[in-house]
Order: structure tokens, then C-alpha cells, then sequence
């Protein structure tokens, strides 16, 4: 049982498109691969966008209401999200069943909200839930300024609460040229002996590609993601 915890320096970073990439990658290489966004928040009615993309890259045929068990309106973190419809969010029972869906893939891939110190409750955070899952955690930083700083405190967290890291991923979010995003890379690599497993490019298209992969026929949009996969996340492209 190998199960992948893709967690992030920030929110809206490319989280999903990092997590949909892996899966659609590693199912074209044959992997039997489940995926979880356990908490969406900002969905609109019964919406989960996330979990959806999610879902159709690893070709998945378990129902939305398994992948994402906790969906909220509110873009908020997820126990304000929660409290504000006067939900609970039972952690342990989370963690139990992620643990047993994780039983009948060859890699679980759980996308998490936000960063490892995001509170699920007001007890308990995305880190919390990774040790409880013995899972191990990726890491997307979003690459603009203030990166740096956002990716060494989360490696911090890491380290300090034993949290096994298969490395991470730069998610560049504007265009080359942008300097910021060009000396990132290398000066992130500089600092910390946290492996870079890949940098995914900058998209202008990520949000139209990630609802192609939603649409009733996704398979091009699929490809796409396992062609992006195998250029720039092939570390990533077996389970751990």
C-alpha cells in the first residue's frame, strides 16, 4: 500500500493539476491507481471540481461521493467551511477508509487543501493526517515571489513533525521571463537537500485543460496530462 499525499506551499498553486498529471501518468504506465480529494471546499452546490479532474485522469470508476466525502460552499479552510453548514468532519473515520480504499491500488493519490498546516478541525491538520495515514507527502511550490520562504517553512514542518517527503515539484505560475520564476529553481535547490522531482511549466491553458479532462470524453485532455507526465514529472512516475 503506497499512498501519496500531494500537499502545497499555498493554495491555488496547481495542486490538482500537479496531482491529475501524476495520476494520468502513472495509469498509463499500467498502475492501478485511486485518488481523493477528501475535503473540497468552494464547490458550488454538489460540485467538486477538483475531485472530478481527479477522477477522470486516473480513469476511476468510484463515485464522486467516495473520492471527495466532504464537500463545502465556502472557499474557506476546511473547518470554518465546515462549521459554517454545521458539519463535522470525522477524521478518524477519514483516515479509515482512505487507508482501506488504499488497499486495492498499487499508489493512493490524496490531494490535500491548502498546505500541511491547514486545519481540518480545530484539532487537527493536513499534517496530522499524513502521519495518521503513514503517508508519504509531495510538495507543489508555487513559483513566484515569496516561494522560497513558503517552501523552506513547509520542508520545516516536514522535518519537524517526521514526516517522510518524496520531494518536490516547482508549479510555475507565470511565464518564463518573470523574474522571480526563472531564479527560483536554482536557488531553492541551494538552500535545501529536499530532492526537486520536477518542475511542471506554466500553463495558460490549465484551467480549460483540466475541464476537457472532465468533459464527458476526456481522452485527449487524458494523453495530454500522461505526455506531460512522462516530460517533466518521470521521477514521480512509480510508486515510492
Amino acid at each position: 500500500m503506497s499512498i501519496l499525499l500531494v500537499s502545497g506551499t499555498d493554495t491555488g498553486i496547481g495542486k490538482t493539476l500537479v496531482a491529475a498529471t501524476l495520476a494520468a501518468g502513472l495509469t498509463e504506465r499500467g498502475y492501478r491507481v485511486g485518488v481523493a480529494k477528501p475535503i473540497e471546499t468552494g464547490c458550488a452546490g454538489d460540485e467538486a471540481t477538483d475531485a472530478a479532474s481527479l477522477r477522470a485522469a486516473a480513469r476511476s470508476t468510484e463515485s464522486l461521493s467516495v473520492i471527495s466525502p466532504y464537500r463545502f460552499p465556502d472557499p474557506l479552510a476546511p473547518s470554518i467551511a465546515a462549521a459554517r453548514v454545521g458539519a463535522t468532519i470525522d477524521v478518524d473515520g477519514l483516515v479509515a477508509d482512505l487507508r482501506h480504499r488504499a488497499t486495492g491500488y498499487d499508489v493512493m493519490l490524496v490531494e490535500g487543501a491548502g498546505g500541511l498546516l491547514v486545519p481540518v478541525t480545530t484539532e487537527v491538520s493536513f499534517a496530522d493526517v499524513a502521519l495518521a495515514l503513514d503517508a508519504t507527502v509531495l510538495i507543489v511550490v508555487g513559483s513566484r515571489l515569496g516561494a522560497i520562504n513558503h517552501a523552506l517553512l513547509t520542508f520545516e514542518v516536514l522535518a519537524a513533525r517526521g514526516i517522510r517527503t518524496r520531494g518536490y515539484v516547482l508549479s510555475q505560475l507565470t511565464p518564463a521571463g518573470d523574474l522571480a520564476t526563472d531564479t527560483n529553481p536554482a536557488l531553492l535547490a541551494s538552500l535545501t537537500t529536499v530532492p526537486c522531482v520536477g518542475i511542471l511549466p506554466w500553463r495558460e491553458d490549465a484551467t480549460t485543460l483540466l475541464a476537457a479532462l472532465r468533459a464527458d470524453d476526456g481522452t485527449e485532455a487524458r494523453a495530454h496530462l500522461a505526455t506531460l507526465a512522462e516530460e517533466h514529472l518521470p521521477a514521480l512516475l512509480a510508486p515510492a
